[in-house]
Parts: structure tokens; C-alpha cells; sequence
């Protein structure tokens, strides 16, 4: 753990050097994660590329837990920040941020070791002047395992020497660099980066193996919901997420959306129903919410009430103004609100399996992947 910035000149010297950059930002609540990046700064907010739809942004991203994560030397900066609204920047669409009062610098990554690199091929040669092969078995900011084509045992090789690394590892990263024999195995090799790597290239890298570490926790998370999904099933747990109101037409629309990880299953507007449904411990439950009148209100309000501390709740509105939803979700402490429509199927997958997750986990899980 690093330390925390405070001081308004130094967070803003920060984002202006991810700015100048365009350094890869990672946005995040307790329930969504979306990938984007640094377009522009202003005195008093962040600007940062829209790569999610106008409602996407507006649903997904008004939480009081916003973060903002990005790559700087070898670790990484987060911190919390507030969604301002939709802006435009030499033409591209933008989301405007409150800036941060505090940046938190994590260096936990420093020590992270990729190991889903795919075939990279590495020359590496000895003392004397051996040119040999290897493949790369994970790498980290500070060094890299590889895999050599023949045994040790017949090299003169041993911990403590130094090898010359040629590592082409993407098309804009080429590790050109000296690296020390931290362990030694039949044919396994475990070397650190001596001297560290200039500053330019420990840049390029530092960057990939920050992407490579947030799409390991997507995986894991995957992982975790299909596996969870599959011992459900298999002990017969097969009721799944509740559907509160509706009609055939939509909880049929649902079902093919959530059925590859959670079951549906609908109930009427009723409070027995619902009773009933809650007492076999659903892990969500999504209200239909057709319209925003008083009746309508009055009647979904008691039943958001009953499942409300037993269950997590998503307002799922058709046909009703979006900021109207949004307000009702926070006035029924729900855990969020979208609008309907079918082309948003991805992203209530996403936004289903995030609130799960965070009810389920305490909050600590990885969180639901980005839409592709």
C-alpha cells in the first residue's frame, strides 16, 4: 500500500500526466466496471471517454461509491469519485468527473505476475555469448519466469548470473533488458530486471500488466458465477432470481438474458406472494415498475419495503421516465434501477451478476465484466 495524496496541486499533477497520456482508466462501482480513458482536464473536473450508452451511463454509473482506477509507475492510483454528467471533448463523447479529493497509491501490482502472456518466444544469452531460446511462462513489472528448450543441467548457468533478455512481447513492447538467475529449475528460469527498465518501456508495461490483472478478476468472477450457478442447480436450488410483476412477454425476455447464470422465476404484484418467494432466499429481486403514478407508487413502495434487508431489489421500469426511476431507487434504498428495452440485455446480465456478487461476497469480489 503507498500513499495517499491529498493536496489539490499533486492529484492534479497526477491526472494531468494521465491526461497528456491517455492512459487507461478503469471506472468502477460496487456493482459495474467499465474500461475507458483520460481525454481532458479542466480546474475543477475529469473528463474521460464515454464507452457506454447515455442510459449505461446514467444507471450504471450514479453511485456514491464511484472509482476511478488507472496505471501510474509501478502500481496503480484509485480513488472515489462523483459522476457530473455527459460532456463532449474535440469531438468525442465524454463523461464528466467531480475530481478527487484523495488519490490512494496501491503498489500491490509491482509484485503481480501475469501468467495468461500466450506464446512469446524469448532469446536470452549467457556470459559467454550462448544465444538461446526459451518461452515466457508469466512476467511481472520487476521480472519474468521462462521456460528454456533444453536442459540446464548441460549450461554453465547458476543463481546470481546474468543473462542479456529479448522479450517481443506485444507489438508496441519489446523488452530489451538484463536480467539476474533469481531460482533455477530442470528447465524453469526466475529472473529479475537488473537494472529496472527505463522509464518509458516500464510505462508501456506497467500499463499492460495492469489490463492483464483486471481481466484476470473478470475471469475469476466468471468463474465464480458459472460454478455458483452450477451448485444451485445440481442441489436443486432452481428458483433463481424473482421477477415481481411483469408479464409472460417479459419474464420470457429476462429469462433468456439471466437463464446462463440465474433462473427466473415470476410472481405477481402480491404480498403473500412475495412472502412466500422471499422465504427461499432469492439472491435478487427485480420490480417491475410500469408506471410512476401515486397509486403506483404507493403499491410498489410496500412491496420493495417487504423485500428490502432480505434481499437485494433492482427497479426494472418500461414505458416510465428514466429520472423519475432513478429517484424512486433511492428513495427505496434499492441497490440500482435501469430502464427496459431488449438491446440492454447485456448489460442487465452485467448489472444482475455485480449486485449479486456484492451482496453475496460482502462487496470484495470481483466485479461483472465489461460489455464487449
Amino acid at each position: 500500500m503507498g500513499a495517499t495524496l491529498k493536496r489539490p496541486d499533486e492529484i492534479h499533477e497526477v491526472l494531468a500526466l494521465a491526461c497528456a497520456r491517455n492512459e487507461l482508466l478503469i471506472l468502477e462501482t460496487p456493482y459495474l466496471r467499465f474500461e475507458s480513458s483520460f481525454v481532458a482536464l479542466d480546474p475543477d473536473e475529469l473528463q474521460v471517454a464515454a464507452t457506454m450508452s447515455r442510459e449505461d451511463a446514467t444507471f450504471g454509473l450514479r453511485s456514491a461509491e464511484l472509482k476511478i482506477r488507472f496505471p501510474m509507475g509501478l502500481g496503480f492510483m484509485e480513488g472515489q469519485v462523483k459522476l457530473l454528467g455527459l460532456g463532449l471533448s474535440d469531438g468525442r463523447r465524454t463523461l464528466r468527473l467531480a475530481l478527487p479529493r484523495q488519490l490512494q497509491e496501491k503498489d500491490l501490482r509491482a509484485e503481480y505476475r501475469v501468467e495468461r502472456v500466450g506464446r512469446v518466444t524469448v532469446t536470452y544469452s549467457t556470459a559467454r555469448g550462448d544465444l538461446l531460446l526459451a518461452s515466457l511462462v508469466d512476467l511481472s513489472t520487476r521480472g519474468a519466469r521462462i521456460h528454456a528448450q533444453q536442459d540446464l543441467a548441460t549450461t554453465m548457468l547458476h543463481e546470481g548470473a546474468m543473462l542479456t533478455l529479448s522479450i517481443p512481447l506485444a507489438e508496441d513492447i519489446r523488452i530489451e533488458a538484463r536480467g539476474e538467475i533469481r531460482h533455477m529449475g530442470a528447465r524453469a528460469i526466475g529472473l529479475e530486471f537488473v537494472p529496472r527498465l527505463d522509464e518509458p518501456l516500464q510505462t508501456a508495461l506497467s500499463r499492460w500488466v495492469f489490463k492483464r490483472q483486471e481481466e484476470d478478476r473478470e475471469r475469476l468472477a466468471l468463474r465464480r458465477d458459472t460454478s455458483l450457478a452450477g451448485g444451485r442447480r445440481a442441489s436443486g436450488e432452481t428458483q433463481g432470481i424473482l421477477l415481481v410483476g411483469g408479464d409472460p412477454g417479459l419474464e420470457a425476455a429476462l429469462r433468456e438474458v439471466l437463464q446462463p447464470v440465474q433462473p427466473l422465476h415470476r410472481i405477481a404484484f402480491s404480498a403473500q406472494a412475495l412472502k412466500e418467494a422471499l422465504a427461499a432466499a432469492p439472491p435478487l429481486a427485480i420490480f417491475h415498475v410500469a408506471g410512476t403514478g401515486l397509486d403506483e407508487r404507493r403499491r410498489l413502495k410496500a412491496l420493495v419495503e417487504l423485500a428490502t434487508g432480505r434481499t437485494p431489489v433492482l427497479l426494472l421500469g418500461t414505458q416510465v421516465d428514466g429520472a423519475a426511476l432513478f429517484e424512486l431507487s433511492g428513495e427505496w434504498k434499492a441497490a440500482s434501477a435501469m430502464l427496459w428495452n431488449p438491446a440492454r440485455g447485456p448489460f442487465l446480465l452485467r448489472l444482475c451478476q455485480g449486485i449479486i456478487r456484492r451482496s453475496t461476497r460482502g462487496g470484495d469480489a470481483p466485479l461483472a465484466p465489461q460489455e464487449s
